[in-house]
């Protein structure tokens, strides 16, 4: 931006003028001067000096903190209430408005001294504005002025007691003294205030006082004084500051700027109203504007400012006026319109002719306006709009330049460009050091052009989702480099020129041109652009366009004829272009290379260079010309290191040869020869018949001579075929034998398009992996030794890579083959023989320890050393657990490691495996992998037990070279149960009494109620399911009480002894009946909880083999149900014997609880007796029960006297709930209704026949009737 005038580019902002911190306050030396009275001549003299020194760091501080408030910059995008603040003498003066002072006659009709209109203006008589303008209202002319004084203060009177009363006649003195001082201070104030009044500028004063004068009572009165004798508006315009600390310099600093915002906002508004005032009225007269009078011959031109000069010296002013208040949006629209008549005017030549001063001014303030607008554009985060004024105006300019005769074939052009792309950049680069962000420009994904119902959108769409760069803001790289660009063809441009104007006249701003050196211009732009490009490389895009901008660095170094750098700069530009292939930019690049090389004289660099070259000719004649070059040098010089080879590595580079390796087989045996076939060959477009090859050695894995091919040229007598060439080498040798391989001679010329097959074999007495290490091409000529090593399978891009076997040379016959590992052959072990055999009887039953026999036999001639993995794969049955056992080991998953010795040729070795499943039935399946490792016979096992876990963990190629070998087998084995069992849940109601509401018992831990849960009775019926017979041995029940069951009693415990051992086949069934005491938590009374069984049934079992044997000892264990609790709210117990005696008195009880959580009940009994009815009844016949609480009950009884024989039926007896019932109303003037006033019936339950089942609506029906059979005297309720 150094191009332009820094007054046009800068962000404006208010000016304030600060005044009086260029030197110590004079009152402080005149405060030792102050007269003093007689009473105060044996005080002490003052200490001037102290208060003094505060006030100079006072002013030493505040200087720092008022100047690092703001800095000038051209990016400032925050918009604080901050200000421009420039130090500046009391005395000084602002420039005059017009050349006449206010008192002249003609001061109404004069102008500025800026003016076009006046004569003396720089811009006289058509400028349209210049720097010095805007030089003015941001150095000359503040919008606030700051004037610090120091506040008058009378020395400290020491008296010598604190008792001692003031003096009057001191007081007086002092308030003399201090009136006149104030009065001289309001005076200098009033003077700096005439000043700025006449410019409309806001004065405010601050006084300095030390922190004893802030609590002086007269403080206030003298500062009123001051105001109203200075004429100070009452408004921010005094202030007092004592010495503070530097934290606190800048709150004041900061408050101080705040009070004054918006006066200075007002001084600019006023600028910007008269500046429109005259627009507004300029606009009126111009259609009153007449061209100026025809001048005499030999008198100049003066030519005014054209209408739309004036347009653009308004709009410009009133913008730079919106920028100083900070209104961004009313400036923009300024610079817009101001830029908008400049195009205009441009358009004319009649208005602006080109290459005048005024046109070269005006194009200044066009670049300058573009600037700012670019950057108001750019503060709103309108990056695209930012750039599309920038590239309009670049393309205007460059329209306007070739009416001019500054076109693309001028350097001028080119130059005017570089400077624009080169304003752009560093106004980025500003502001990404600041807070400006670039957009990312990523396109959308193309998976976002399917629809929703999955058909493609059409191809206009698609086109949509690109992005033009030219109109996507990048970051300041892109535009440094394209300054660059611009700056080699501004070059190109003045070098053709130069030739051209030879003897002639050279064209204008030649003179200049040749003072620019365009070499270090160029490097500056190119290294802020790669410096740029490197920060913001992200690791998707791998820097290849950083690379790129290297490179024209180091081109540029070579075309200052700094070859050494460039040099440098190449070396590390080619190792990416060689690693990934860019080989259209990788040939320019070794050719500038070269050059640079042959200006160094280099000549070991020329060769390499050339070498690799060679491998990149584009065609015939190319490599041609490379060989000629390389020839030349081998042959008019020596090498640098003597007796040292040349090496030139083309790992990355594409080769001088195509070459191929192919095996026959891709895996043999130990011992066995492996036939192959190496094809060096030319790509068709290359010739290298004149390379001084010497030799080619082919080196293969480790252990065998290398092949060496020499050079032999075909004699006269023999035909041989150029195109295919067939060269045998027979057996490859080891390194091990004593025999030294064969020399072997080969034409190693090669025209375009030829191949040299090298056909061999190759053996190996140990596993293996067998291929070529590399091809070492060697160069011999005059002393130098060049050698190119070449990888086995490489070719060029013009060649195709398919493996191919020569099967016949005359005519060529190739046959191609389709595997992927063709570069390489395998020498393994012979694989062991080994007989598996898996022996079981299925199915597997549940709970039981399933044995799998493993037979290994040796049928191989070597000596075995055996080891077994076994893995059991997880089931997919849900709460299905299994495990195995095998060598004393037991896991869920892996056994791994179980050796089984050495065995001899023709031993069988035998495991046996045990499979346990349980939980749920289903398949279960076992890899077994049997691992066999030859060994020496003789040879101790002792040390191998260590190795087991690696050898048993190892890969594929691990076991080929320790000969070894792995066999899998796989097994499902099917699993069923043995035993099921169903249970028959019953619940009966206990007659135990509940415990008193108040009985503390219940509190107790072995407190135990089952008044609420009742007795459950739980038959267990267990059936054989197993497919074959099953010896039950024994059936026990495993008591697990818990707080809330315990088993009363059992079958089991009784009658297991004369039960058990029995035989059962599939379909036998037997029971077992239990007793469970539920006593359930209050909370479990009423939910849904259930209550975990208290125990499980032990079924100890044996299985009954095919030959009659029994099976192992197997344990199946059947937990009892959960069990749930009898939800009854008011129930009624009746207890009633079985039969009674004639005559003889026979008591019934009626027990009524209440278990509701909460409720109360009223409770009524009825006995209803019949006259038909065969009892006598002593006892309750109707009555109400007293209130039952939640939890309590309470019992009735009655004696009953049977008079007749047989089944009789008891009297009837009616229990209601009569809580919620209701009276009739007896109210006056209400109808009588009929109210149900009985209640609610409650349940009377039978204790004998209490029972409530879990199971099928079929089941209870069966056992209701079972148990009606066992009634002897059988009795109704209702």
């Amino acid at each position: 931006m150094n191009s332009y005038p820094a007054e046009l580019l800068v962000q404006l902002a208010p000016v304030m003028f600060v005044a009086g911190l260029d030197q110590s306050p004079a009152s402080s030396t005149s405060a030792s001067n102050a007269p003093q009275s007689p009473g105060q001549s044996q005080s002490p003299p003052p200490a001037p000096l102290k208060s003094q020194d505060s006030f100079a760091s006072l002013i030493t501080r505040l200087r720092g903190a008022l100047q690092s408030q703001r800095k000038v910059a051209i990016w400032a995008p925050e918009r604080t209430r901050a200000f421009q603040m420039i130090l500046v003498g009391k005395d000084v003066r602002f420039p005059p408005r017009k050349l006449v002072p206010p008192e002249d006659l003609a001061y109404a009709s004069a102008h500025s001294p800026l003016s076009p209109l006046t004569p003396s203006s720089p811009l006289y008589p058509d400028g349209l504005i210049a720097p010095i303008w805007i030089r003015k209202h941001t150095e000359l002319v503040p919008s606030v002025f700051v004037l610090f004084l120091r506040l008058f203060e009378a020395p400290a009177i020491h008296t010598r007691s604190p008792l001692d009363p003031p003096d009057p006649e001191h007081e007086r003195d002092k308030t003399e003294e201090e009136r006149r001082r104030d009065t001289d201070l309001s005076a200098e104030i009033a003077a700096r205030k005439k000043t700025t009044n006449e410019r409309g500028i806001k004065l405010t004063v601050v006084l300095l006082a030390t922190r004893r004068m802030l609590d002086d009572p007269s403080l206030d009165s003298r500062l009123t004084f001051i105001r109203r004798q200075s004429g100070l508006d009452s408004r921010a315009a005094l202030f007092v500051l004592s010495p503070v600390s530097t934290s606190e310099l800048n709150d004041f600093a900061r408050s101080l700027q705040d009070a004054l915002y918006e006066p200075a906002l007002e001084y600019y508004t006023s600028h910007s109203k008269r500046v429109r005032r005259k627009r507004n009225r300029h606009s009126q007269s111009v259609s009153s504007y007449n061209p100026p009078p025809l001048v005499s011959m030999g008198v100049p031109s003066t030519r005014p400012l054209r209408p739309e000069g004036w347009t653009v010296r308004y709009e410009y002013k009133m913008a730079c006026f919106a920028e100083f208040r900070g209104e961004d949006e009313v400036a923009l629209k300024h610079y817009q319109d101001a830029y908008a008549t400049l195009m205009i005017m441009f358009g004319s030549t009649a208005i602006l002719p080109p290459r005048t001063k005024r046109w070269a001014e005006a194009k200044v303030l066009a670049d300058a306006i573009n600037v700012k607008i670019t950057k108001l554009y750019l503060y709103n985060h309108e990056h695209s709009l930012a750039l599309s004024h920038h590239n309009s105006h670049m393309r205007r300019f460059a329209d306007f330049s070739r009416g001019w005769g500054i076109g693309e074939e001028t350097f001028e052009y080119w130059s005017w460009m570089a400077r624009q792309h080169r304003v752009l950049a560093e106004l980025l680069e500003q502001g990404s050091n600041s807070s400006l962000t670039f957009p990312t420009n990523s396109p959308p994904s193309l998976t976002a052009s399917v629809t929703s119902s999955g058909t493609p959108v059409e191809l206009d769409a698609v086109r949509a989702f690109g992005l033009n760069p030219s109109h996507a803001l990048q970051h300041p790289g892109h535009y440094y480099y394209m300054a660059a660009r611009c700056t080699e063809a501004r070059r190109e441009r003045f070098l053709t020129s130069e030739g051209i104007s030879q003897g002639t006249s050279a064209a204008p701003g030649y003179t200049n041109e040749k003072k620019i050196d365009h070499l270090t211009l160029i490097l500056e732009l190119y290294t802020k652009s790669y410096e740029v490009f490197k920060k913001y490389n992200s690791a998707t895009s791998q820097g290849r366009l950083t690379l790129w901008i290297a490179y024209r660095i180091a081109h540029t170094y070579y075309e200052s004829e700094k070859f050494d750098v460039a040099i440098r700069f190449f070396e590390r530009i080619a190792k990416t272009y060689r690693r990934e292939k860019w080989k259209h930019m990788l040939r320019p690049l070794l050719s500038t290379w070269y050059s640079c090389a042959q200006k160094l004289g280099d000549v070991e660099l020329m060769a390499t260079l050339l070498v690799e070259m060679i491998g990149y000719a584009q065609d015939v004649d190319e490599s041609r010309t490379l060989q000629e070059d390389l020839l030349a040098i081998l042959k008019s010089s020596v090498p640098v290191s003597a007796g040292k080879p040349l090496v030139v590595d083309l790992k990355e580079s594409d080769p001088l040869l195509d070459t191929m390796l192919v095996f026959w087989t891709p895996e043999v045996r130990v011992g066995e020869e492996a036939g192959f076939q190496l094809s060096l060959a030319t790509p068709t477009n290359m010739d290298l018949s004149a390379l001084p090859i010497d030799s080619v050695t082919i080196t293969f894995s480790d252990g065998y001579y290398p092949v060496v091919l020499r050079q032999s040229s075909p004699t006269d007598g023999q035909v041989a075929d150029r195109v295919v060439r067939l060269v045998k080498i027979g057996k490859v040798v080891p390194e091990d034998e004593d025999e030294e391989p064969e020399k072997i001679f080969a034409d190693l010329r090669w025209g375009p398009g030829e191949r040299l097959v090298v056909s061999g074999s190759i053996s190996s007495e140990t596993p293996k992996l067998l291929t070529v290490a590399s091809i070492n091409v060697v160069l011999a000529q005059n002393g130098w030794t060049i050698e190119m090593p070449h990888e086995p399978c490489i070719s060029h891009e013009i060649s195709t890579l398919v493996p191919r076997w020569l099967t016949s040379l005359q005519p060529s016959r190739f046959l191609q083959l389709g595997r992927s590992d063709y570069s390489s052959v395998v020498v393994r072990h012979r694989p062991h023989e080994l007989a598996v055999s898996l022996s079981h009887q299925a199915p597997a039953l549940l709970d039981e320890e399933y044995p799998i026999v493993i037979d290994i036999t040796n049928v191989d001639e070597r000596h075995l050393d055996i080891v077994v993995d076994v893995l059991l794969q997880p089931t997919e049955e849900d709460q299905a657990a299994q495990y195995i056992v095998f060598d004393n080991q037991r896991s869920s998953g892996l056994i791994k490691g179980v050796r089984l010795g050495t065995i001899a040729p023709g031993v069988t070795a035998t495991k046996t495996l045990c499979l346990v499943g349980s939980g749920a039935p289903g398949d279960r399946m076992l890899d077994i992998s049997i691992q066999s490792t030859s060994v020496q016979p003789g040879s101790t096992s002792k040390g191998e037990d260590d190795d087991v876990e690696s050898r048993s963990s190892s890969s594929l190629s691990d076991h080929a070279v320790i000969d070894s070998c792995e066999k899998l087998q796989t097994i499902v084995i099917p699993t069923s149960r043995a035993l099921t069992a169903t249970y028959d849940v019953a619940y009966r109601r206990s007659k135990n009494a509940m415990p008193a509401l108040a009985d503390l018992s219940t509190v107790e831990d072995d407190f135990w109620d089952d008044s609420c849960g009742g007795v459950a009775v739980v038959t267990t019926k267990i059936e054989c399911s197993a497919p074959c017979g099953l010896v039950v041995e024994s059936l026990k029940l495993h008591r697990q009480d818990n707080p809330r069951a315990k088993v009363l009693d059992c079958s089991s415990d009784e009658s297991s002894d004369d039960m058990f051992p029995d035989e059962y086949l599939p379909g036998d069934q037997f029971c077992n009946v239990s007793r469970i005491s539920l006593s359930p938590r209050e909370g479990q009374v009423w939910g849904e909880d259930k209550i975990t069984g208290p125990g499980d049934y032990e079924v100890v079992w044996r299985s009954i083999l095919p030959d009659g044997g029994r099976g192992r000892r197997s344990i199946t264990r059947f937990a009892l149900p959960t069990l749930m609790i009898p939800q009854d709210e008011l129930i009624a117990l009746l207890d009633v014997p079985s039969f009674a005696r004639l005559h003889v008195a026979t008591p019934i009880y009626l027990t009524v609880r209440n278990q509701h959580s909460s409720r109360s009940a009223n409770i009524t009994v009825t006995l209803d007796l019949d006259a038909s009815d065969a009892f006598v009844v002593a006892g309750l016949r109707n009555g109400r029960l007293p209130i039952l609480l939640p939890g309590s009950e309470e019992k009735l009884s009655w004696n009953l006297i049977p008079i007749e024989c047989g089944h009789v039926k008891i009297p009837r007896i009616k229990v209601m709930d009569i809580r919620r019932a209701s009276l009739p109303s007896q109210g006056v003037g209400v109808p009588n209704t009929e109210v149900d006033v009985e209640g609610d019936a409650i349940k009377v339950v039978d204790v004998r026949a209490d029972r409530n089942y879990e199971g099928t609506e079929r089941e209870v029906i069966v056992r209701l009737k079972f148990l009606s059979k066992m009634v002897r005297v059988q009795y109704w309720y209702y």
